[in-house]
């Protein structure tokens, strides 16, 4: 069903382009994000449970892997598909007619309806497939007579919605302003169209990070591991923000290696023990992405008063939230309270 979402997200690009219509095309991403999320509710917590619960975090590392590889690909494709044509200058759109501005707004638009053709095809196709395709059935341990379970009783699925909200908001805060950032005199100077193109290191780290930590994970206490690239990643910002030049922009560039494993680490922590109410406990955590909504707002607030340089303060605030997570925040009901 949530590729199904997708799909129709997906279709709805043609007829929003046709007219031109912004509603129509804010219509059509909800619908698509609303896809993606249930698509999200349901494979995440499916990974989870697919196996041993000790390298839950390894599976989970590893498919959102491939979701890195495509956040990584996908803009350079998008690019030469829809951005191809050279859009005409601020100065030139004033002075068309409101009928030839209209023309061109259309025809603009127009660019986006192969790509997402394509991509509602794909999309219905991967659906079939997997609709038709049997994958194991996850049996759950059966409900205790007398026991009141609750997704509230569990401290460490709670406390990792806060982690994935504190983890997303401060990696979509960092990558939205890396590209003012690299502008700045004091950092590289670079043209906005410069700086774009270091962004997709940021971007790159994170997907080298989660093939490795595939690895890792299966090696090192998921929690450990967590706290450890949680101290690596308030350092490097916070050096970032004290130094300057090409030391500084590597430095933030560098964050995006060590931000690689915490959505899949804090997700797996998150729903562990959680038994039948997984998929509650996975619909909670999902909901908290909405922190890479939130926080890069507030940044912006902040560095309208302090700076850009310094607005980076926040992401190092939420990394110092994940290290006490990793360490102490992810303990599972048994490790909590003694209890098996």
């Amino acid at each position: 069903m949530g590729l199904l979402t997708m799909a129709l997200g997906a279709f709805l690009f043609v007829p929003a382009a046709s007219v031109a219509s912004y509603p129509l095309f804010l219509t059509a991403l909800v619908v698509l994000a609303a896809g993606i999320t249930g698509l999200q509710v349901s494979a995440n917590p499916y990974v989870v449970v697919l196996g041993k619960p000790e390298t839950a975090s390894s599976r989970l590392d590893l498919t959102q892997a491939f979701n890195s590889l495509g956040t990584t690909i996908a803009p350079k494709l998008g690019g030469l598909l829809i951005l191809a044509s050279a859009p005409v200058a601020m100065e030139q759109l004033h002075e068309l007619s409101p009928h030839a501005l209209q023309s061109y707004r259309v025809q603009e638009a127009a660019s986006v309806k192969m790509p997402y053709t394509v991509i509602c095809v794909a999309l219905v196709l991967l659906a079939i497939a997997i609709g038709a395709f049997k994958l194991p059935k996850i049996e759950h341990a059966a409900h205790r007579p007398g026991v009141n379970d609750s997704i509230w009783k569990h401290p460490n699925l709670l406390l990792g919605a806060i982690g994935i909200f504190t983890y997303v908001g401060a990696e979509v805060s960092i990558g939205s302003f890396l590209v003012n950032f690299f502008g700045l005199p004091e950092i590289a100077g670079f043209s906005a169209k410069t700086a774009a193109g270091f962004v997709s290191f940021y971007w790159a780290g994170a997907m080298i990070g989660r093939f490795l930590g595939a690895g890792l994970l299966r090696r090192v206490k998921p929690g450990n591991l967590l706290a450890l690239c949680a101290i690596c990643a308030a350092a490097l910002v916070g050096a970032s923000m004290m130094l300057g030049g090409h030391t500084a922009m590597w430095s933030i560039l560098a964050v995006g290696l060590f931000n690689s494993i915490m959505f899949p680490t804090i997700f797996s922590l998150g729903v562990a023990e959680l038994g039948p109410l997984t998929g509650n406990g996975s619909g909670v955590l999902t909901m908290a992405i909405v922190g890479g909504a939130i926080l890069p707002v507030v940044q912006g607030v902040i560095a309208d008063h302090v700076g850009i340089h310094h607005a980076f303060f926040l992401p190092v605030l939420c990394y110092l939230y994940i290290l006490f997570y990793g360490l102490s925040g992810s303990k599972p009901n048994s490790v909590r309270y003694g209890r098996a």
